[in-house]
């Protein structure tokens, strides 16, 4: 029985559109990406806008 050989593709992260920082999502999502630490405080201040 062959075993078949895989290419791994190397994932290229977006950058925070607000720090730069890499985030969880890949070039390839279409929209403004942010990172954890800016996507958390973009959910407070809307939270707190009412």
């Amino acid at each position: 029985m062959a075993e078949e050989t895989r290419a791994v593709e190397e994932i290229v992260y977006a950058d925070c559109v607000l720090c730069q920082e890499p985030t969880e999502y890949p070039e390839t999502v279409k929209g403004a990406t942010l990172c954890p630490v800016c996507e958390w405080q973009e959910a407070q201040r809307m939270a707190c806008s009412g």
